[in-house]
């Protein structure tokens, strides 16, 4: 099974931002523990991250021709505005999708309460914390 993981913009300052909203845990810290998942459960997993709203479709498209069985995108900001992104994962008709927010974005300002891409996922996690790309992870190995 392959699973490509996405993070959106600033996810890279993870333990620097905020971090009474998304922890003291750095971005090392969140791809240590997608790699020790991957390795327990003997699943390829790619973790990739960028600033860029192009970038990120890119890569989208980039899995529909690498024969991904799933991804994981946490969006960022791009969760709120980005019609793009949603195409791009609507493109994905195949592949299981799995929205995650490590926190919870209806608790959070008004315009982070409506995600744009959430309707082209199979699933949305928020609220979780970092634990929740691990859950997203299952969800894909047992969908």
């Amino acid at each position: 099974m392959k699973i490509l993981v996405i993070n959106g913009p600033n996810l890279n300052f993870l333990g620097i931002r905020e971090k009474n909203i998304y922890g003291t845990q750095d971005y090392n810290y969140l791809v240590e523990m997608i790699t020790k998942k991957a390795k327990e459960t003997g699943t390829d997993i790619e973790i990739w991250q960028s600033n860029h709203e192009g970038a990120i479709i890119d890569k989208l498209q980039e899995a529909y021709y690498n024969n991904i069985d799933g991804i994981v995108i946490n969006p960022g900001a791009y969760t709120h505005y980005s019609y793009a992104i949603h195409d791009a994962l609507k493109s994905l008709e195949k592949i299981y999708k799995v929205e995650v927010h490590i926190s919870d974005i209806s608790q959070r300002e008004d315009f982070r309460h409506h995600s744009v891409t959430s309707a082209a996922c199979d699933r949305q996690i928020v609220g979780h914390g970092l634990e929740g790309y691990l859950e997203a992870i299952d969800m894909i190995l047992h969908k």
